[in-house]
């Protein structure tokens, strides 16, 4: 089934309760550990705010990673934990009860629990570093008033083993569904939602020292997330560990970024992880039993009690939850209860999260792809020995190749089960292709490497049912043609701004304008101008260009099916979708759109003429995570436009409650380039600043730069740390 996730992290809320619950003071005794432990790890911020911490093991720099973390946003550190243990509606009310619900039977905080336990030695000391830095930061920081977690836990981060912003997979299960089972009004708008697809992506190059200027590999990352998601740091101890990158809030591992020999790049995935299955119920003696192998099992029932916030109290709700051997019910459709087949948390997800960012080149971080735990990604590699490579995701099950696996399978049968998982050898996957380049934009794997990428016919449908996009055509564009790649040239091709869609929508307009719009046509002088803007348009997004602000608004308004990224095993793609919508298309379905773009246009501004700088803004004026949008404060005009039309530099931006202009909350975040010679070379960008504070200088010091396009450099190595310091301490000092 689609590997459909959970984007609830876009859509969290800050709020000012104070809820002390569950509260654990640390000890005397609790104080001097940590404060001696906080001796051996150094804290150097340089001049963009960023953090380098520098510890003598690798859990000293876990601790210090934590405790920076926590300086710079502990909000959104906070934040990402009380989802993860479904405790949302504790701060939110009883709107986001089926949330919770939904976490909690996804992700076990017992079997977390379990799993803290049974650890290996190096890991739990990781995990108490987690939450030694974390709480070690609330002690000395008490005017910070926690939402609702006031003591972190060492398991906690083996509730959230992934750092994708998309980490949580439900096939395409909704939390709708979920509310219509549990709350026993099962209708029809549960399936509405489902159709639903939420579109974010992200973009990783690799060039091989064929094709780049110095003869060096060079790694190109840029996640597109929600603005804020995560920050850039880099963590160094005696042991081995010298990352460098960006870090989803609360996580203790470099989520994309690099060492000194390698880097990594993860783009969201569309493999096929997690299945649902149509269970046959009955009743015998008033217990429930599950059909399965021609035998009547038990179903499993678990009461799961959450607590919502309601005027001011917090008011239990017990669920009588249920529980086959595939997993959760989930649902119930055409009459049939739904179960979830998922991997959404393991201890060896988090272990290969960290193994990873160690790797000494190419056969260490193969050893790490073989633990075969990671659910949600794609990953695009280089390394200082010249090699580059790709992988189509990690975690595969073995599944039967005769059924069609996008579909409900019949949990009934033996057959529907998994049987292990793939081998990476088996996945699909690109080494050092001959063309000297690979590229992933959240499309297919089998235009990776263009000609020379892997073919379809080698590999099984649900390994890969994703298609192409338009990003996915601009990247290979370029790419075919690059050569005697530098850093800059890389981010050029980065920050390509082509909406190739546009390739195919405007000539349909036009078209349709031209065959069917006469001069004595009432509609005919509105559009013609408009019409001539758009003809002579290059498809390029820039901030002064009139007809990239007509062309996105009225994109908008077409099919939506010319949105839907994200597709199952043999669906059409963006691309097919949008060739069969242009080759069909009627006049109705093409110019009344632009019309009402125009009237739009017109109202607000008094002229259609609007260049799309002037409309399309970046603003940061609150460090919350809830961010609210003014006209009448500062902004910057953006030229970026969205991914989803096939601009490589994503800039998602929408109309706010109240303004006039479009304000931007996704896209471009932590972007770097990295060439791997004998001395690391970078260069990064991140959306705003390090800091989450609005007094800080770091909260939108990086704005302008942001805007043009202009990049740092990167301060790798500690004697350039050294000199561009702007403080140095240890924790709590």
């Amino acid at each position: 089934m689609k590997n459909f996730k959970n984007y609830l992290p876009l859509l969290i809320f800050a709020f000012c309760f104070s809820i002390p619950m569950f509260s654990q003071k640390i000890t005397p005794k609790e104080i001097t550990r940590l404060e001696k432990l906080a001796q051996q790890v150094t804290i150097i911020r340089d001049n963009w705010g960023i953090a380098h911490v520098y510890g003598k093991t690798d859990a000293d720099a876990v601790f210090g990673m934590l405790y920076a973390q926590c300086e710079d946003d502990f909000k959104r550190v906070e934040m990402n934990y009380i989802e993860k243990l479904g405790r949302l509606s504790e701060i939110k009310g009883q709107a986001v009860l089926y949330n919770d619900l939904e976490i909690k039977l996804l992700i076990d905080v017992e079997e977390a629990k379990a799993d803290y336990k049974k650890a290996a030695p190096w890991l739990k000391k990781l995990l108490n570093s987690y939450a030694d830095g974390i709480n070690f930061y609330l002690h000395n920081n008490p005017k910070v008033k926690p939402a609702l977690l006031t003591h972190f836990e060492p398991w906690f981060p083996l509730l959230w083993t992934d750092g994708s912003i998309g980490a949580i997979s439900t096939a395409d299960l909704t939390t709708g569904e979920l509310k219509a089972f549990y709350s026993g009004n099962n209708d029809k708008v549960a399936y509405i939602e489902r159709e639903k697809d939420v579109q974010t992506g992200s973009n990783g190059f690799a060039i091989a020292p064929s094709k780049t200027a110095s003869g060096n590999a060079i790694l190109y990352i840029n996640p597109h997330t929600t603005f804020y998601f995560r920050p850039e740091i880099q963590v160094n101890s005696e042991e081995g560990l010298n990352a460098y990158g960006a870090v989803t809030w609360g996580q203790f591992f470099i989520y994309q970024g690099f060492n000194e020999n390698c880097g990594w790049m993860h783009t969201s995935s569309n493999v096929d992880v997690a299945d649902m299955y149509s269970e046959k119920i009955s009743t015998k003696n008033n217990k429930l039993f599950y059909e399965y192998d021609k035998k009547l099992l038990p179903l499993i029932e678990k009461m799961i009690t959450i607590k919502y916030l309601e005027n001011g109290k917090l008011i239990p709700k017990i669920f009588k939850t249920y529980y086959t051997h595939n997993g959760p019910i989930m649902a119930k459709r055409d009459g049939k209860w739904i179960s979830l087949k998922s991997n959404n948390r393991s201890m060896k997800s988090l272990e290969q999260s960290w193994i990873r960012t160690k790797s000494a080149g190419f056969e260490d971080y193969k050893k790490a792809m073989d633990l075969k735990a990671n659910t949600s990604n794609n990953t695009v590699y280089a390394d200082k020995e010249g090699n580059i490579a790709y992988w189509h995701g990690n975690f595969i099950p073995i599944r039967d190749k005769n059924l069609n696996w996008s579909k409900v399978m019949d949990g009934t049968l033996a057959a529907t089960q998994w049987k292990g998982l793939h081998n990476v050898s088996e996945t699909v996957h690109s080494y050092n292709p001959k063309n000297g380049w690979l590229q992933n934009c959240n499309a297919t794997p089998y235009s990776v490497a263009g000609e020379n990428s892997p073919k379809e016919e080698n590999y099984l449908p649900y390994m890969a049912p994703d298609g192409e996009s338009f990003r996915g055509l601009n990247a290979v564009r370029l790419l075919t043609k690059g050569t005697n790649y530098t850093l800059d040239k890389v981010i050029a091709d980065g920050y390509d701004t082509k909406l190739t869609a546009f390739e195919f929508l405007i000539p349909a307009l036009i078209s349709s304008f031209e065959n069917n719009t006469t001069a004595d046509n009432p509609n005919y002088k509105e559009l013609l101008e408009p019409i001539k803007e758009l003809k002579n348009w290059n498809y390029y997004a820039k901030e002064n260009s009139i007809a990239t602000t007509l062309a996105i608004e009225w994109a908008y308004k077409l099919d939506p099916i010319i949105q839907k990224v994200y597709t199952n095993e043999g669906e059409l793609d963006q691309i097919e979708n949008t060739q069969n919508f242009v080759k069909n298309a009627k006049q109705e379905q093409l110019l009344p759109q632009l019309e009402m773009v125009i009237k739009e246009l017109e109202t607000k501004f008094g002229t259609w003429k609007i260049p799309w700088g002037d409309i399309n803004r970046f603003q940061r004026t609150s460090g919350d995570i809830n961010l609210t949008y003014s006209d009448k404060l500062e902004s910057l005009p953006i030229g970026l436009g969205p991914a989803l039309w096939g601009s490589l530099p994503a800039y998602k931006s929408s109309y706010q409650k109240d303004t006039k202009k479009r304000y931007g909350f996704n896209g471009n975040s932590f972007v770097c380039a990295v060439e791997f010679g004998p001395k690391i070379k970078a260069k990064s960008l991140l959306a705003g600043g390090n800091s989450g504070d609005p007094s800080s200088k770091h909260f939108s010091d990086q704005a302008e730069m942001y805007q043009k396009g202009e990049f740092k450099d990167v301060l790798f190595y500690k004697e350039d740390v050294q000199k561009n310091a702007e403080r140095t301490y240890h924790p709590g000092k």
